[in-house]
Parts: C-alpha cells; sequence; structure tokens
C-alpha cells in the first residue's frame, strides 16, 4: 500500500517493513548524465568502478573516472554516492533547497516531528552495479529519479538482523547473506517512485538500467512527538552506553 496522507505516515514510519509512498515535490532536476558529468569531478564524491576481473582494467578507470568522455564513463560498471548536495545548490541542483528540502521539513515540523539532521545524498549507478549490504542509521526517504533500481530489504528485519546487531554495523559487506527469497521486500522503483527506508534496517540496491539516479533524503534522529521509531532506541540505547561516540559521524554505517 502507498502511503499518501499525513496520518497514514504517523502510524507506518516507526516500524518496518519499508513502504512506498508519494510526496509531491514540486522539482525537476537535470538529466541523470548532466549531473553525473558535473559531480564526478567534484573533490567530495565517492566512486567504485565494478564489473570487470582485470584489476588493472578497473585501475585505470578509476584514474580516469573524473576526466574521460561521459560517453564512455556511462558504459562502464560502477556505484558513485554524494553526500553533500548543498555543493550544487548553486548550479546543477539550483532551487533544490527551495523547492525540496525547505518544503518537506515543514511538512514534517507541521505534523509533530523534529529531527537531528536532515539531508540530500545523491546515488548514481549503471546496469548491474549493486550496492552493498549495509544498514543505515538515519531513516531515509529515496527518490528514484532517472532509470530503475530495485530496493531489497526484508519483510521482517528482526528475523535477519536485530537493532542491537545493526548498530553495530555487523551487516556491512558486499553481497546479502543466505536467505529465504520468501522473507525478501524487492521493490523495483521506476522514474518518480518513492520509498520510506527504516533506520537500521538492512538492505541493498541493484540497478536495471544503463543508469539511474536517486536522492534519498536522510532523516538523523528522526522522531514524533518525542518518541523515536522502535529500531533507533536500539541505537539511542548503545550511545547512552557509549555517549564518545553519539553523533561522531551520523553517516558512519552508510556503503555505496
Amino acid at each position: 500500500m502507498t502511503i499518501t496522507t499525513p496520518d497514514d505516515f504517523t502510524q507506518r514510519w516507526w516500524q518496518p517493513p519499508n513502504f512506498p509512498l508519494e510526496v509531491p515535490f514540486d522539482y525537476m532536476l537535470l538529466p541523470a548524465i548532466d549531473i553525473l558529468d558535473h559531480v564526478r569531478r567534484d573533490e567530495e564524491v565517492r566512486f567504485t568502478l565494478l564489473g570487470d576481473d582485470d584489476w588493472q582494467v578497473r585501475m585505470d578507470r578509476t584514474a580516469a573516472f573524473r576526466s574521460a568522455p561521459i560517453e564512455e564513463i556511462v558504459t562502464w560498471s560502477f556505484r558513485l554516492v554524494h553526500f553533500n548536495l548543498s555543493r550544487f545548490y548553486d548550479d546543477v541542483l539550483h532551487g533544490f533547497q527551495e523547492e525540496v528540502m525547505i518544503p518537506w521539513r515543514a511538512h514534517l515540523a507541521a505534523q509533530g516531528f523534529t529531527w537531528q539532521r536532515l539531508a540530500p545524498i545523491l546515488f548514481l549507478s549503471t546496469e548491474g552495479a549493486a550496492s552493498t549490504y549495509h544498514n543505515d542509521n538515519s531513516h531515509g526517504l529515496v527518490w528514484q529519479v532517472h532509470g530503475i533500481k530495485t530496493f531489497h530489504s526484508y519483510l521482517d528485519p528482526d528475523k535477519h538482523l536485530p537493532a542491537d546487531a545493526a548498530v553495530i554495523g555487523e551487516t556491512t559487506g558486499e553481497d546479502p547473506p543466505e536467505h529465504d527469497a520468501a522473507d525478501r521486500q524487492s521493490v523495483t522503483m521506476q522514474p518518480g517512485d518513492q520509498l520510506w527506508s527504516h533506520a537500521l534496517t538492512p538492505h541493498w540496491v541493484t540497478t536495471e538500467s544503463t543508469l539511474a539516479m536517486s536522492v534519498t533524503l536522510s532523516h538523523g534522529g528522526l522522531c514524533h512527538q518525542g518518541d523515536f521509531s522502535e529500531r533507533e532506541l536500539a541505537l539511542r540505547a548503545y550511545w547512552d552506553k557509549n555517549p564518545a561516540e553519539a553523533w561522531t559521524h551520523d553517516l558512519r554505517n552508510v556503503r555505496y
């Protein structure tokens, strides 16, 4: 069921599984290839070349990634992430703050939500590329913008990774562990589709089109009228016992 109303969202946001939703952002991003061509040159971009068994080919492509012709780049297998999109608010993401971030923050606040961090993250990848198997400390509103991706998680995350284990990053790995396909929640996302990804739930993402681009609005410390989500309570308990680690790097478990 796709969540479309504020009341439905406040009932569903705090407990897995993930769910599709519709947020009518009044913003049109530039074509994915144009954004890729711009952000790949930025010093804060992170990318990984994939797919070729030849180590030297991967190394050569890594060295050339920022400068090779963009038409060649999109034929390579890679995944790319950028965590600091405010660097592009004056050029390729002009208007994103005013037309996406401010309205979404205002909408959440009107429903009684507060947060300690709310920022967008950009993901770009080519066909056949997959993210690592991981969990995030933050809730994510995943917005598929260009191309097709499939977002894989579990219907019952506790069965595969209890929150206490997720807190200490036991999910880190290139591939998900063996599991029954019936336990999996796989959502294929077309351009315009959106998905709520719960904090501390293990997941992985596969790219199904030549080039795919998504933006995730990452919500750190999200709570509703003072209440945190069920799985995030485990994170809070861990930080209470380990105060030196609290909020040192709220994206530390994000893998790309």
